[in-house]
């Protein structure tokens, strides 16, 4: 299978703390692989060195074909990010920032149009398009910022925690799109807290003080450590990678 993301001992340091390290693993293309990790783990800081926001410290890394330190503007034009904060303008319209963010990406015209009208239908947006944005509901606010981050069909679509803080229902309905995107043969690499939504990943890695502790299948996972649940197979990797820690 085609390779979307590819790591080799990637590592960034802020001083003497390490936020990630070491971090080696390969994604294919039209997967969702999940990242977990409690607050702190490094998965936002991995994500924006995939993402080209942030240099690494040492280690390799290539995204789309595209190496995550000298090909850093190729990388943006070929993948979009939800990031975890809120990234939209909330007094425009829905589709002022639709048209806002269609013109960071270079769409114009009739292309834009034709995008816009796609992901609108997609993730039922059009019966908001001339709303505030910071007047609709937060999961309609979540679904406007995946609409801005996949408007120019990029590749790869990195999420990070895009359902938190949204209802049951909406989550559901989000990840039902999630899997939509990756049967046409998008890569989707997101991070999430929620064990239920992590189910839905065709494999998860989990961080543990920014190394990569466990990497497998859902159902893999609760077989190599003896559980039914993915919330106690977290448990049980954060605490023997942390028992080793401290053996060290």
């Amino acid at each position: 299978m085609e390779t979307s993301i590819e790591t080799r001992d990637l590592t960034r340091r802020f001083g003497d703390f390490v936020a990630v390290d070491r971090l080696t693993l390969r994604v294919e293309r039209g997967e969702v692989f999940g990242f977990l990790g409690a607050n702190g783990a490094g998965k936002t800081t991995a994500i924006r060195m995939l993402c080209g926001l942030l240099q690494p410290s040492s280690g390799s890394g290539k995204v789309a074909g595209c190496d995550i330190q000298t090909e850093t503007d190729r990388i943006r034009s070929r993948i979009g990010y939800m990031p975890q904060k809120f990234a939209l303008y909330p007094d425009f319209s829905v589709e002022m920032n639709l048209q806002l963010y269609g013109g960071l990406y270079g769409l114009q015209g009739d292309v834009l149009r034709t995008r816009m009208e796609t992901v609108g239908k997609l993730l039922s947006l059009e019966p908001l398009l001339s709303r505030r944005t910071d007047s609709i509901p937060w999961g309609w606010q979540q679904r406007l910022n995946l609409a801005c981050a996949i408007l120019h069909q990029p590749e790869i679509v990195f999420l990070d925690e895009p359902t938190a803080s949204v209802d049951p229902v909406s989550r559901r309905q989000f990840w039902d799109i999630i899997a939509e995107l990756a049967a046409s043969g998008t890569t989707i690499f997101v991070t999430s807290h929620y064990m239920d939504e992590v189910e839905y990943c065709g494999r998860v890695a989990i961080l543990v003080q920014g190394g990569l502790a466990a990497l497998d299948s859902p159902a893999g996972l609760k077989k190599t450590y003896g559980h039914t649940s993915l919330g106690d197979v977290f448990l049980d990797v954060v605490e023997r990678a942390q028992t080793r820690g401290t053996a060290a």
